[in-house]
């Protein structure tokens, strides 16, 4: 609860965030931008829900038709081992990048390839950031390097298209070198995580200790309603007792 000194400063705070705001929509210039990036957050949003109704529709006729056995049968199959799937993952998804953008990869293609790591004994958090580094390699290469498209925007028309494409290319294969020291270093993205527990569940026993029938108790039938209760071995009522404390003077 609110006492009497927090409630002065937060009517203040609100009363400037609100003052600011309005500010904020009188301002032509700032008017117009608040409407872009209005305009701007809902195409995306819409864009994404889009892929991501699209990718379960896919997903549930794919796995319908046993496509995801046949994927998973495929890639365990590949030489290698785990090496040689992440080798292959790696590849494919870094071309698979040049043709689809970061959410059709990462709704349609990451939860098919995750049944297999699984299987394989790969940590996921550490297969999803060696997947998401890779596929921020698509932000720096066309045709959806949208780093590419706002360097575009902000350049200066002396700038050709192609030198900012070729300048992206050390970048890339940095990023690809970052894929490599995720591979080759696991300890990079597992150091901080939690450690988990080396006890198996299925080895837990519960011994619950069971009563011999002598030692179990009797239930006792509660007297008929009205009924005197049965006296105790050795007790006496209250007028005994005060009978005795009289009587004995």
């Amino acid at each position: 609860a609110f006492d009497a000194t927090r409630i002065p400063l937060f009517m203040i705070f609100y009363a400037g965030l609100a003052l600011m705001l309005w500010e904020a929509v009188a301002i032509r210039e700032l008017r117009s931008l608040i409407v872009q990036a209005s305009q701007s957050t809902m195409r995306i949003t819409a864009m994404v829900i889009f892929i991501l109704i699209g990718s379960t529709i896919f997903t549930l006729v794919f796995r319908g038709v046993d496509g995801d056995l046949w994927i998973e049968h495929m890639l365990l199959d590949l030489p290698g081992g785990k090496v040689g799937f992440l080798i292959f993952v790696n590849i494919f998804v870094f071309f698979l990048a040049f043709f689809l953008d970061f959410f059709e990869i990462a709704f349609i293609i990451i939860p098919l390839l995750a049944p297999v790591a699984t299987k394989l004994g790969i940590d996921l958090i550490w297969f999803g950031v060696l997947l998401c580094v890779n596929m921020q390699t698509s932000f720096m290469h066309p045709p959806f390097g949208f780093a590419l498209f706002y360097l575009r925007g902000i350049a200066s028309k002396e700038v050709k298209s192609s030198d900012i494409y070729w300048g992206a290319i050390p970048w890339v294969v940095l990023q690809l070198i970052m894929v490599g020291f995720v591979i080759a270093f696991p300890q990079m993205v597992t150091a901080f995580l939690d450690k988990a527990s080396d006890v198996d569940p299925n080895s837990i026993q519960i011994e619950i200790p069971q009563e011999s029938p002598d030692e179990e108790k009797q239930e006792e039938t509660p007297p008929d309603f009205g009924a005197p209760k049965e006296e105790q071995k050795g007790s006496s009522s209250p007028a005994d007792d005060l009978q005795k404390q009289f009587g004995g003077k």
